[in-house]
């Protein structure tokens, strides 16, 4: 029986994680502040220490601070702390133990070009500081031997901020997008929970993780809206328009403040251009996306909730 070691289980992706190993049969370690939904619960605060992973065969690592803070606020010294040293001191935790770590393809160099997106796209000129984190934090689990995941924009049961932030945005049955819809990747939190539990057999190196099919932006957000019952139409802003909104937001708002721009560079990039994932080198390895955003926009209609 394998001992799995699962960081931020108490979180979105790291809980579906622990769950799901738990029912495969394996012994699970939840590591954080808080205890997770199974196993053993191994205190650790990613922005300090070093955790204890002893007894572990093998280490995912969900735990990542999140969000889109002020540029030089502490909110991003924050999410450095998390990111990239929680990072430095897991590996060396880790002491030559298998290691999935969960990035993101917000490492991936912005702008056009990403309508077909392998792991060799540019890692570089992130908008954000959660992308700039992410980047330096899977460059030492690379470096580290790690197998490395990019998903991108994590939905499903559970999910605390893709879904509820869409939501947030709706204004007298009005929700403003920028620019005409694109095709994007999404990535279900069960198809990137079966690749953490299946990756730790690849060779080391990074790999996209999304659903099998690219999905039409304005189809999805429809979806989403009409499953949670909000009667809302779609508005295109023209994509110019919100990217020197978006700038002049930013340049507004106070490094001090402790919350998040409502508009942000980041947030227009993963909107208003096509970015779609190249799953074929994780599917080389045997890994098959089985949840679509179907059986999400599905299964809420029929009442589980969000």
């Amino acid at each position: 029986m394998t001992t799995i070691a699962v960081t931020g289980a108490s979180g979105f992706c790291g809980s579906h994680v622990a769950v799901t190993a738990a029912a495969r049969g394996h012994d699970v370690l939840c590591v954080g502040r808080r205890p997770g939904p199974v196993g053993r619960h191994v205190p650790w605060d990613a922005a300090r220490g070093v955790p204890d992973l002893s007894g572990a065969d093998l280490v995912v690592h969900c735990a990542a601070a999140v969000g889109d803070p002020v540029p030089g606020s502490r909110a991003e010294a924050a999410m450095r702390a998390v990111n990239v040293d929680g990072t430095a001191r897991l590996m060396e935790a880790a002491a030559g133990r298998p290691v999935v770590w969960v990035s993101s393809a917000s490492v991936y160099e912005p702008g056009p070009g990403r309508s077909r997106i392998t792991e060799e796209h540019p890692v570089r000129g992130q908008l954000n500081a959660y992308g700039r984190t992410k980047a330096a934090g899977e460059a030492l689990a690379l470096a580290g031997g790690a197998v490395v995941l990019r998903p991108r924009a994590v939905y499903g049961p559970g999910d605390p901020h893709l879904v509820p932030r869409l939501l947030s945005r709706v204004r007298r049955g009005v929700l403003v997008l920028p620019g005409p819809s694109v095709r994007l990747s999404l990535t279900a939190v069960e198809n990137l929970t079966d690749a953490c539990l299946t990756a730790a057999d690849w060779p080391p190196g990074a790999y996209n993780i999304a659903d099998p099919v690219p999905y039409d932006r304005d189809q999805a957000v429809q979806a989403i809206l009409q499953a949670h019952g909000v009667r809302a139409r779609i508005h295109h802003l023209a994509a110019p328009v919100a990217r020197a909104m978006a700038r002049t937001v930013q340049v507004l708002a106070l490094p001090r403040s402790g919350g998040e721009p409502v508009l942000t560079p980041y947030a227009v990039d993963q909107l208003a251009t096509s970015v779609v994932l190249d799953v074929s080198k994780a599917e080389s390895r045997g890994w098959t996306a089985g949840r679509l955003f179907l059986d999400y926009t599905a299964a809420l209609c029929a009442g589980w909730g969000p």
